[in-house]
């Protein structure tokens, strides 16, 4: 009795919670949190925190306030979450050691370390990290180990301060050993989860794509993505987004593919192949953020971030391109919360630069934010080179994840 009351309980808070997009407010951000990585290793990876209040006469635009060290190093940070949560404790992951990380950041001039996890029931290396209509987090984990070697990871969902609260394998009969849980798509309002595969570590690659049940977070379906005409847009599955009515779900591939998933709450789900992009060797199409009407994905064969209008989500249509230097590779884009300006991440001559861009939500044009930029700096962007930082150290440093404060 008192264990179907417990789960009774859980899956009406995680139900019984709006499944519409929160509303966006209108003041803008005041702070940029940058989860960055010492280039060279022979420094600690920091949290670094930025002010972007911008007005005509500001001259702190851009400004760094404040940094945060963790232990170890070559941590290969990662992902953060993607949204600044309400109570501002912000998760994220340092791949390569295996570590995540907790921050309090109710006072962004002075951001604090609250909790340090790796391993957590078996499962390994988390990696995305979305919230709950709770306040938890459900954290995607990449892998586990079972008697024939590394093995499908699973789902934990954890509370704000890191602690375990339920668990699931992915690792079950019928589900490829390659398959590794990356990020995730949670859909309240038809209790589901849809749960991208890519290997971080690149070994293998796969099609699969996974459809959990919120509720007890169980394993209903895998279902692989189909190629297009070039023959490869269905592998490497990263990023799905659930758009503005709260049920419709895109999903991005790292091979340049963009579906739309059909009968998602039916025994036999699928997805369709609504629009591809052009490779570039050894870049891949990363992360979208959604903006209302408007789905914004980075295309490294362009150096460009897209915005796409969804409004007929089987039919995206370009509306505005934001092209940057021949030789960046944007990857990383998180949204400020009232939808005006997104930054930017990336690798090769975007390896220690983060840009920033302004966003028109009424027409979805993407234009870059000139202002923006180094302190004497002749190209927009703020440059993480030549720093000495407040943590001591003036090694470059190569951010990834990066997110708003909450206005």
């Amino acid at each position: 009795m008192s264990l179907r009351l417990t789960v009774l309980v859980v899956a009406t808070a995680l139900l019984g919670a709006p499944s519409g997009p929160a509303r966006t407010p209108r003041a803008p951000s005041d702070y940029l949190y940058l989860w960055a990585s010492s280039a060279d290793s022979s420094g600690p990876d920091f949290l670094a925190v930025y002010d972007v209040r911008d007005h005509p006469s500001a001259d702190h635009y851009g400004a760094l306030v404040a940094t945060l060290p963790v232990p170890g190093r070559g941590n290969r940070t990662h992902h953060t979450e993607h949204d600044m949560p309400a109570d501002r404790p912000l998760f994220a992951n340092g791949y390569g050691s295996g570590q995540s990380f907790i921050f309090d950041l109710a006072k962004p001039s002075a951001p604090r370390l609250v909790r340090q996890f790796g391993e957590v029931r078996g499962l390994m290396h988390p990696h995305s990290f979305w919230r709950l209509p709770n306040g938890n987090v459900l954290a995607t984990f990449q892998m586990q180990h079972d008697s024939l070697g590394p093995a499908p990871g699973g789902l934990v969902e954890l509370t704000p301060r890191g602690e375990p609260v339920r668990s699931a394998s992915s690792n079950l009969a019928g589900v490829d050993r390659r398959v590794r849980p990356y990020s995730a798509a949670i859909l309240p309002a038809v209790d589901r989860v849809v749960v991208t595969t890519t290997d971080m570590d690149n070994a293998d690659t796969t099609r699969a794509l996974q459809f959990w049940r919120l509720s007890d977070l169980s394993l209903l379906h895998t279902i692989e993505l189909p190629n297009g005409p070039r023959g490869d847009e269905g592998y490497r599955s990263a990023e799905p987004r659930v758009l503005s009515d709260g049920r419709t779900v895109l999903v991005s591939t790292f091979n340049c593919g963009l579906y739309l998933l059909d009968r998602l709450t039916s025994p036999t789900p699928s997805a369709r192949l609504v629009a591809s992009f052009p490779r570039k060797a050894l870049t891949y199409c990363a992360v979208p953020v959604v903006a209302g009407k408007y789905y914004l994905i980075t295309v490294p064969a362009w150096g460009a971030v897209v915005s796409l209008d969804v409004s007929d989500p089987a039919h995206p249509r370009e509306v505005s391109r934001l092209t940057l230097r021949s030789e960046d590779v944007p990857h990383w884009i998180g949204l400020e919360p009232n939808h005006q300006r997104l930054v930017i991440t990336g690798y090769r001559a975007m390896r220690t630069r983060v840009v920033m861009a302004r966003f028109d939500e009424t027409t979805g044009r993407l234009a870059l934010d000139e202002r923006f930029r180094s302190a004497g700096s002749a190209e927009p962007g703020l440059r993480l080179e030549g720093i000495t930082w407040p943590h001591g150290g003036n090694g470059p440093a190569v951010p990834h994840g990066a997110v708003f404060s909450r206005p």
